[in-house]
């Protein structure tokens, strides 16, 4: 009997032991700090002609996820900023294959006259590494004369998970992004959530000269809404959720306006139903509302984990 109960405790603790390597490292992540990022900075600078082109962005780093975008052109004749003229932006992705394909972005940038930059985004799908190269396209034009720029440019892990994104294919076989935009460090209240949600848009016509933007599309998703179910799947938080979380609906700068109510800091998952203009389903699951403590939350099978 007594070697029975041996053998079934050495059982458990197998089992215990495995599931344990299987399952997120919560502790780990609380650890994390959280840095918040306010300033724009140089990421890359190019000279054509007599033009020197900078593009910024926040910390001066590109991540993987939604980067907001900014470019100034300067006239070294004249030392005075390029205004209104249309600055075209085009980031290209070259796989080890040499596959060439793109991401979420503004291509026509849009000028802003008291900062005296071209205003744009782009959502970055995949970090830089040996495999994965990146390159950023801008051409602009001056007195009738065009002009193009093309600096590589490394795009970094996202190490904030509060602007975490997902990609997937909904149930209408389109490939979707959802990214993540605010906020950078969130609080124990009622938080506003911002996402951008997109669209792969396939080519129509053959591809003409390289880099031929139509063969490149996204777009901005429109008039769908994103059902929100903030939980704590940790398994000692019991996938509990919270009141007073309100759905992301589309605002007119096209982003996605949604309140997430955080009840204590932590992991959480925000677990999502996105519906299309008639309601339909495109993709996500409802979750259970059973309280599940000492068991790793469920989660609808459209979720993006933060931490905060």
């Amino acid at each position: 009997m007594k070697s029975f109960q041996f053998y079934v405790i050495a059982i458990l603790i197998a089992v215990t032991h495995s599931c344990t390597l299987n399952k997120t490292d919560y502790e780990a992540e609380i650890s994390t700090d959280v840095t918040e990022y306010y300033e724009f900075k140089e990421v890359s600078v190019s000279n054509v002609g007599a033009y020197i082109v900078s593009i910024e962005s926040l910390n001066g780093t590109f991540y993987k996820g939604y980067n907001e975008i900014r470019v100034k052109i300067l006239d070294t004749q004249t030392n005075q900023f390029i205004k209104k003229t249309a600055v075209k932006f085009l980031p290209i992705k070259t796989a080890l294959n040499s596959e060439k394909s793109s991401c979420p972005h503004e291509y026509q940038l849009k000028y802003k006259p008291n900062e005296e930059y071209y205003l744009g985004y782009s959502v970055f799908l995949e970090e830089s590494d040996a495999s994965i190269k990146w390159k950023i396209y801008i051409d602009f034009t001056v007195n009738n004369e065009s002009y193009t720029v093309a600096p590589d440019v490394v795009i970094k892990a996202q190490p904030n998970k509060n602007l975490n994104m997902t990609t997937f294919k909904g149930k209408d076989g389109k490939e979707y992004v959802i990214a993540l935009l605010w906020p950078q460090k969130p609080k124990i209240a009622e938080n506003k959530l911002v996402a951008g949600i997109y669209q792969y848009d396939p080519p129509l016509n053959s591809p003409g000269v390289f880099p031929d933007p139509s063969q490149f599309l996204y777009s901005q998703v429109k008039g769908y809404s994103l059902l929100l179910d903030p939980r704590m799947p940790e398994p000692s938080m019991g996938n509990h959720s919270s009141i007073n979380n309100k759905n992301l609906v589309q605002q007119e700068d096209g982003l996605y306006y949604g309140i997430v109510n955080y009840t204590m800091t932590g992991n959480w998952t925000l677990n999502f139903i996105m519906l299309d203009q008639n309601g339909k389903t495109i993709k996500g699951t409802q979750v259970s509302n059973e309280f599940t403590p000492g068991i790793e939350g469920a989660k609808s099978d459209l979720f993006i984990n933060i931490l905060f």
